[in-house]
C-alpha cells in the first residue's frame, strides 16, 4: 500500500515503521540519538517520510500559548524537526533559536522559512555551545527525550536547566506512561519518575497529564519547569 505525499510523490505507507528500524539501529550501535540524521536524509525533501512532521504546530504547544499569552524572551526550541513549532513561537520572543541534530533538517527549514526570524543551527542538545548556557528565558522541548535512551536521554536532561537564564521556564511535552507500566519503542514514553532528574535544578510549576485529541489512545504530559536561581 502507498500513500500520496503533499508534493504529489508516492511514499510507502510504513514510514513509522522505517523510522523505528532506524531507531533501534542506532540504539544496537549504542548511540540512540543516531538516527535522526539518516531519517531526514532518506525523506528526501518528502515531508510524508518524517512521521512527526504534521506541516502544523503540535496543538498542545498550540493550546498552551493560547491560555499563556505574553512574550517568552528569548526562546530556545530544542530538537525542531522541520521548524512547525519554532515558527508558531516566533511572534511571542524577542529572539529566538531553534536547533537539530540533523543538518538535513536544518537545512530544510532554512529552505522552507527562508523568511523566518527563527535562527536555526545545528547542535547537539546533549552537548549544546557553552555560550548558550543561562541565556534563554524559555525552552521548548517537544517529544525528543522519549525518543531517546541512556546514555544520550540523560546527557540532554542534564543540559535542559543550564540553558535557562533565572526564572527561565521550561515546557517539556513527551508521550506519558505510569511508572511500573512495560515500555516499548520507540518511542519510549516517559514516567513521572523519568522526569524527576530535571527537579534536582528546576521547579516543578503544573503537570499535566493529558490525552491526545487526534490520538485520544495516546497519553501525553504536558510539563513546566521554572528555575529559581542563576544557571
Amino acid at each position: 500500500m502507498t500513500i500520496l505525499s503533499r508534493k504529489g510523490a508516492r511514499l510507502p505507507s510504513d514510514a513509522r515503521e522505517r523510522a523505528k528500524a532506524l531507531s533501534r539501529q542506532a540504539v544496537a550501535a549504542g548511540d540512540s540519538s543516531a538516527w535522526f540524521e539518516p531519517l531526514y536524509q532518506q525523506a528526501d525533501g518528502n515531508v510524508d517520510g518524517v512521521p512527526w512532521a504534521d506541516d502544523r504546530p503540535n496543538p498542545m504547544l498550540v493550546d498552551w500559548l493560547d491560555s499563556n499569552p505574553g512574550d517568552l524572551g528569548r526562546i530556545l526550541v530544542v530538537g525542531c524537526g522541520l521548524g512547525e513549532d519554532a515558527e508558531a513561537l516566533a511572534p511571542r520572543a524577542t529572539s529566538i533559536v531553534a536547533f537539530d541534530l540533523s543538518a538535513t533538517a536544518i537545512e530544510w527549514c532554512q529552505r522552507r522559512w527562508p523568511e523566518s526570524r527563527v535562527e536555526y543551527v545545528v547542535a547537539d542538545a546533549a552537548n549544546p555551545p557553552v555560550t548558550w548556557r543561562g541565556s534563554f528565558d524559555f525552552v521548548f522541548e517537544s517529544y525528543t527525550l522519549q525518543a531517546l535512551l541512556d546514555p544520550q536521554r540523560s546527557a540532554v536532561m542534564r543540559q535542559l536547566p543550564r540553558l535557562l537564564a533565572a526564572d527561565g521556564r521550561l515546557l517539556l511535552q513527551c508521550r506519558g506512561r505510569d511508572d511500573d507500566a512495560d515500555v516499548d519503542g520507540p518511542p519510549w514514553p516517559l514516567s513521572r519518575n523519568d522526569l524527576r532528574p530535571l527537579e534536582g535544578d528546576l521547579t516543578l510549576d503544573r503537570f499535566e497529564d493529558l490525552h491526545d485529541p487526534m490520538e485520544p489512545e495516546v497519553r501525553r504530559f504536558r510539563v513546566l519547569y521554572r528555575r529559581s536561581s542563576p544557571a
